[in-house]
């Protein structure tokens, strides 16, 4: 691996750990700033909202700036961020934090994969991008259990603290070693944004909003679909969660590598319906827990395969604003979690039926299909008429 596609994916890794960390020990930042459990759980909801919007306003409005200048910029400015949550005495300050932190890790992660498209050659893009993809999916799997970790180990603060300190890493290493990036034709923001009405990409952005959101509508209420049907331990539940998890880290190199062989575009169909299937499969895997742990792991693995075959596609197809487009995918991918997240809210509470979940997120990805079908389609149509 070219070790600046490593210190990308690892600054991918440290700023990611910040979004979900704080979903584990919600009881423990309530109690500690005076508020309830509902009111801390906006620290998660505002800082996604303030990630989707960010990234593709501020890449606009820094177009002008050295790429390896800004990105070490941005790492500063996300250390001030969780040194200023680690030291806040209220609620209201730590939610400021969270918004700083918010849009400066928007930036870095939509900076390392833009960096990244631009000094690799394009026959190992697709592989790198899906190292890429591979930090940010383990920062957001693994961020809870080490958030809970650390905080029963040194308190909720020192998580915050922990993740200052890797950023220091960071940005010594990126000072270090990373070369100075040329800027990309600067277009206007107004310019980047009538970018949206390319139909060809924006149902590729749809593709990346369904599957997420298919997805999430699972995966935020796996506990209960664990303790439901396999009448798990929360030990066990852990265990699953954390092989989910190494799947999950899996899954973005191997989407990236299976780019690289058959090509993004056949890639993005294969990884979308197989996944499709891997949702619809899951209820009828309980029965045998080492055949539901394969039916797991195959759906963990696939769940971030899609970034990185997603991102070269979009490349390819519209060189000229490809960064924002980058940008605009990533704010996607963060829509698409909380979609997800509410459509499984609302199964569960008109069903009461976890069971049903899997279903339900597998006819939202083959919304995801037929988007990417779509995008695909239109993709062919461009270049017959160009002949």
């Amino acid at each position: 691996m070219d070790l600046r596609v490593l210190l990308l994916a690892v600054s991918a890794v440290t700023v990611g750990l910040v979004e979900l960390v704080v979903g584990g020990i919600l009881p423990v930042i309530a109690d500690d700033l005076n508020v309830s459990i509902a009111t801390a759980g906006q620290l998660i909801t505002v800082f996604a909202l303030v990630y989707a919007v960010a990234g593709p306003v501020l890449l606009s409005l820094t177009a002008k700036v050295e790429r390896k200048k800004l990105y070490l910029i941005t790492l500063v400015v996300f250390l001030l961020g969780n040194i200023l949550t680690y030291f806040s005495p209220t609620f209201g300050l730590m939610m400021a934090a969270r918004v700083l932190t918010a849009a400066s890790a928007a930036l870095v992660i939509v900076l390392s994969l833009t960096i990244t498209a631009r000094m690799v050659e394009p026959r190992v893009r697709a592989k790198s991008l899906g190292y890429i993809y591979m930090g940010i999916s383990s920062s957001l799997v693994l961020g809870v259990p080490i958030g809970i970790v650390v905080t029963n180990a040194f308190g909720w603060r020192s998580v915050f603290l922990g993740i200052a300190i890797l950023t220091v890493g960071s940005i010594v290493l990126i000072a270090k070693f990373l070369e100075k990036i040329p800027n990309a034709k600067v277009q206007p923001l107004s310019v980047q944004l009538k970018a949206l009405a390319n139909k060809k990409i924006f149902f590729a952005h749809l593709a990346t909003m369904f599957m997420l959101a298919g997805h999430y509508t699972v995966y935020a209420y796996f506990t209960p679909f664990l303790e439901t049907t396999m009448k798990l331990s929360p030990y066990w539940i852990s265990v699953f969660y954390f092989l989910f998890g190494l799947a999950a880290v899996a899954g973005g190199a191997f989407g990236g590598g299976l780019a690289s062989r058959l090509g993004s575009k056949r890639s993005i169909l294969i990884i979308l319906g197989a996944f499709a299937i891997s949702l619809f499969a899951l209820p009828y895997s309980t029965f045998s827990i080492p055949l539901f742990i394969i039916f797991m792991m195959i759906w963990g693995g696939l769940s971030w395969a899609l970034a990185p075959a997603q991102q070269d596609y979009i490349i390819q197809s519209d060189s000229v604003t490809s960064d924002v487009h980058q940008s605009f995918n990533n704010s996607a991918l963060q829509v698409g979690i909380a979609l997800g997240s509410g459509v499984g809210g609302v199964v569960f509470s008109q069903t009461g039926n976890v069971t049903n979940m899997p279903a339900v997120g597998g006819v939202i990805v083959i919304i995801a299909f037929l988007c990417a079908a779509i995008s695909l389609s239109m993709a062919v149509k461009t270049r017959q008429t160009a002949m």
